[in-house]
């Protein structure tokens, strides 16, 4: 999904923290648990997601090749910087190149393992990344990885709703020049309920009987 940065830039200058809300000309405005789940269809019942930004006692590298099986190489890769784990921050392309594609005579155990790979991707580059989009912090990990028969029936709908209001009230500093964290849904919550500021669609061109393209 392409956001429309310039809207969300306009929506921030009009968020105050002191009340986490938008005020508008019409008045006050806000988003809810109830939107969010009406957007993304994500749980907003159960119990919290606590995030521990507490090192294990091994280390991130040690943590994530015991639960995955792979091994985090200390030195940059392909003429970037930083390694793939800097600063306990993991990068998300680099582990979604790692793995590959799921065999197809793969074991349960490798099924079970590329779903946890999945949901890490799914969670730390689009619903929780940093404001560059590609890290992951790995206190994410310890969420999906120790926590895993659980995953489903925590509140992930509220985890993304209290970061979009933390990523808004820093959005407040001038100095702050990027956002992190699900603000899709805020675009797509700002499209919902102010329809002036939504995609114009192009009138079908088809006929009734033909399939949809």
């Amino acid at each position: 999904m392409e956001m429309d940065n310039n809207l969300l830039t306009a929506m921030v200058e009009r968020w105050r923290k002191e009340t986490h809300t938008f005020h508008l000309l019409e008045g006050e405005m806000t988003i809810t648990l109830k939107d969010v789940a009406m957007l993304t269809e994500l749980p907003i019942d159960g119990d919290a997601i606590i995030k521990s930004s507490q090192k294990p006692l091994n280390g991130w590298g040690q943590f994530i090749s015991e639960r995955l099986g792979i091994n985090i190489p200390e030195e940059a890769q392909e003429g970037r910087r930083v390694p793939p784990l800097h600063k306990s921050m993991l990068l998300i392309p680099w582990l979604v190149r790692t793995v590959g594609e799921l065999p197809e005579d793969a074991t349960d155990a490798q099924i079970e393992r590329y779903a946890r790979i999945y949901m890490i991707c799914l969670v730390g580059g689009f619903f929780f990344s940093n404001k560059s989009g590609g890290n992951m912090h790995c206190m994410w990990l310890r969420v999906l990885l120790e926590d895993w028969d659980e995953i489903g029936r925590k509140s992930r709908g509220s985890a993304c709703l209290a970061m979009i209001y933390s990523e808004l009230c820093k959005c407040t500093d001038p100095k702050t020049k990027q956002a992190g964290g699900p603000m899709f849904i805020l675009n797509l919550w700002v499209w919902e309920h102010l329809p002036t500021f939504a995609l114009i669609c192009p009138a079908n061109s088809w006929g009734p009987d033909e399939p949809l393209r």
